[in-house]
């Protein structure tokens, strides 16, 4: 299995309380396993509040709806052993 690399990493954001926000990284190759989404090193799951997304098998995306205080700090992408971080 080829080793799956970043191509293009997450950029910082700043948002308002209540509005959503989009983080994309887009990998090397398509149908990428061993991924994770994580804010604040607490692993992310596809919910209501966080959509997690990849479109046209490369790009991974994270939505957070309607963000709070809460919800600062670092948003870390890991595909096997590469990170990035935003």
């Amino acid at each position: 299995e080829p080793d799956v690399t970043i191509v293009s990493g997450l950029k910082d954001m700043v948002v308002f309380e209540g509005d959503d926000v989009t983080f994309q990284c887009q990998v090397s190759h398509e149908n990428a396993r061993d991924v994770e989404w994580k804010l604040q090193d607490v692993a992310l799951q596809n919910n209501e509040m966080n959509e997690i997304s990849v479109e046209k098998g490369k790009i991974h995306t994270l939505m957070l709806r309607k963000v709070t205080e809460q919800d600062i700090g670092t948003i870390t992408f890991r595909v096997g052993p590469h990170t990035s971080t935003a």
